[in-house]
């Protein structure tokens, strides 16, 4: 069995339940490919960030560990003789508020630590409420502050953070958000179609270094063993393609 994905550019069966994991690990391996390419005025930092997410159980085949208990009921005498068509009540009511850790790459130069560059992998908790707001108000401060911000959506669910203003018809989405200019550069990707070889800018006047994203899902493909985790005789996760691409994928998949 192959340990290479079959599809050109993403795949999207790694947009279901392994999806934490190819998250990690894809930040990672950016990391790794970059670093040898800014250095030495530069260094890729892997760091993380906590958000809430109130509304996990709307994910698809994702679950988290740790759940908050908000309230336990309190004890009350038992009654010998109650009715026995009466509802019992609950000893616990739980909510599913879960704190989940977002892994980001911070691009800092050496000199002085400062932070010029950010490099996002969309999550699903970026993606819908509540968490939309709170990350495109996250975005819009590294912008003030003089970050360059590359976004990476290999999601094709969920809200996206760029205005549909006229974009071809796209599977996946990337954008630049270079510091100092108010333009952002967008790049739209089929799941047909090879990953675009994405520009990572530094401070001015050094030129950008070359992301290849498909090289850096290879290698996160291989390690992770993620063949034994897929079954490709099976739908990708939500949402549904198109009955042409749905075609398309069989031929690719052997399905």
């Amino acid at each position: 069995m192959t340990t290479i994905s079959p599809f050109p550019g993403m795949d999207p069966y790694l947009e279901g339940h392994i999806w934490p994991d190819v998250h990690n690990r894809l930040i990672n391996a950016i990391s790794e490919i970059l670093a040898p390419k800014i250095a030495p005025k530069y260094v890729a930092r892997v760091e993380t960030y906590t958000v809430e997410d109130t509304n996990p159980e709307s994910e698809v085949g994702i679950t988290y560990p740790d759940v908050a208990i908000l309230k336990r009921r309190v004890e009350e005498p038992q009654v010998p003789y109650a009715d026995p068509a009466m509802m019992t009540e609950p000893d616990v009511i739980i909510e599913t508020t879960i704190t989940v850790r977002i892994p980001v790459i911070q691009i800092r130069d050496v000199e002085k630590n400062r932070l010029i560059t950010c490099i996002e992998i969309l999550s699903p908790v970026n993606k819908r409420s509540p968490g939309w707001q709170p990350y495109h108000e996250k975005r819009n401060d590294l912008h003030l502050s003089g970050v360059h911000l590359l976004e990476i959506d290999l999601l094709r669910r969920g809200k996206r953070h760029v205005p549909n203003l006229g974009l071809p018809e796209h599977h996946y989405l990337f954008s630049l958000w270079r510091a100092g200019t108010s333009k952002l550069a967008v790049w739209t990707n089929l799941v047909q179609h090879l990953l675009p070889v994405l520009p990572v800018p530094l401070k001015s006047p050094d030129p950008d270094v070359s992301l290849p994203l498909k090289q850096a899902l290879d290698m996160i493909y291989q390690r992770g063993l993620y063949h034994l985790s897929i079954d490709y005789d099976k739908s990708p996760a939500p949402p549904e393609f198109s009955e042409a691409d749905k075609n398309w994928i069989r031929q690719v998949t052997g399905a």
